[in-house]
């Protein structure tokens, strides 16, 4: 079993990292290390921002650190709220808050049903001891809803539909949607080369 230190304090990207990880790997975050503060997202990419925070990390605790930047980019929008999708109406704006803004955003772009192709995009940066071992990326494409649906899932998954699917990320299975997300894409390639790292 491999150890990853998951460079956030957000519980749900804790535990949707370690379902789609599966039992091959054990996963703690920054919950474990209060004396680890913070980390500004100060780049100007995802993958900046999941690099900065991925070394960050690794040169406070030992082993495996992974750090993961993701966002919704809106075609309608110009691909925001892209990078600052967790602080998109605020920096403590509640997730309710920032789909609000999002769909006013919409509504004020004249944005018609036919208009409203989106993507969600993840980026896992993989470090240790200070230094990026792998930069991994998934992106899923579909379309915003018409009003956010569905009780499940976490930040904008009420309002993202993925391609190929009628439901809202939130009203699907989360064993469905931990198989086809952005993040599952990421988490996928990072196992992969671990796996791989593994037998050499």
């Amino acid at each position: 079993m491999q150890h990853l230190i998951v460079a956030t304090r957000n519980a749900h990207k804790t535990r949707e990292i370690q379902q789609i990880l599966g039992s091959e790997f054990a996963v703690c975050d920054l919950c474990a290390y209060p004396e680890i503060s913070e980390m500004t997202e100060s780049g100007g990419s995802f993958e900046e921002n999941a690099t900065l925070k991925a070394i960050a990390v690794s040169r406070k605790r030992p082993g495996l650190v992974i750090a993961d930047d993701s966002g919704l980019e809106i075609e309608a929008l110009g691909g925001a709220p892209g990078i600052y999708s967790a602080r998109y109406a605020s920096t403590n704006s509640t997730n309710i808050e920032k789909i609000d803004k999002l769909m006013e955003e919409l509504v004020r772009a004249g944005a018609k049903k036919d208009a409203r192709r989106a993507r969600f995009r993840c980026v896992l940066a993989l470090a240790r001891n200070g230094q990026v071992l792998g930069v991994f990326e998934g992106i899923v494409a579909g379309r915003i809803a018409d009003r956010p649906r569905g009780p499940h899932g976490f930040g904008y998954d009420p309002i993202f539909i993925p391609d190929g699917f009628e439901k809202t990320f939130a009203e699907l299975p989360a064993e469905v949607k931990n198989n086809i997300s952005h993040r599952a894409r990421a988490c996928r390639a990072l196992s992969a080369e671990l796996r791989a790292a593994a037998t050499d």
